[in-house]
């Protein structure tokens, strides 16, 4: 990773709901000091949130690979009660693919906000957020995931998604690293 403060940055926090919850525990100190970070040097931060409409659920892929998603619509609506939705300094994306791109208006926010590279954190980091990753590399910004900011089903399939992202599509950092190199 070679330095570059000067590039304007957005914060992608993929799927951070409490569907997902056993797997951003650990993760979830790291994520919410990437939060305040961003928030402080008055960079965009923006939050996905994975659910599925009832057209979703009645044929394939999603019928046949998601056995829990009632508990994922059931979440989306919990968030709208408790407000969640939308966080002021924030944007939430609502998407029902594993890429955060895919029929969603994340690039159109993205390129409106002039961003230059995007830091990813999130679940699951071997699923949505390698999706999501892969896919602003393949958008053209510099791209960075954050290990320590990600969690999994388990360890194996975390460290899968990382070296998969860090083998060809962007770098691979730790909290402490985004909070040297970002600045706003």
């Amino acid at each position: 990773m070679a330095p570059s403060h000067h590039l304007k940055t957005a914060l992608l926090v993929i799927d951070v709901q409490n569907f997902f919850t056993p797997m951003t525990k650990q993760a979830l100190p790291q994520i919410t000091t990437l939060i305040h970070h961003f928030r402080a040097q008055r960079l965009p931060a923006l939050f996905t949130q994975h659910g599925h409409p009832d057209a979703d659920l009645a044929g394939p892929p999603y019928a046949n690979q998601l056995p829990a998603v009632q508990a994922l619509i059931d979440d989306l609506e919990a968030d709208e009660r408790e407000g969640r939705r939308e966080r002021g300094w924030t944007a939430v994306v609502q998407k029902n693919t594993y890429d955060a791109f895919v029929n969603t208006d994340l690039e159109e926010r993205l390129r409106g906000l002039g961003v230059e590279r995007v830091v990813v954190c999130g679940v699951m980091t071997d699923c949505c957020v390698d999706t999501t990753a892969r896919g602003a590399f393949d958008r053209g910004w510099e791209t960075w995931v954050v290990e320590d900011a990600c969690g999994s089903a388990n360890r194996k399939q975390h460290e899968a998604g990382l070296r998969g992202f860090g083998f060809a599509f962007g770098d691979v950092v730790g909290t402490g690293d985004v909070l040297a190199e970002v600045k706003g």
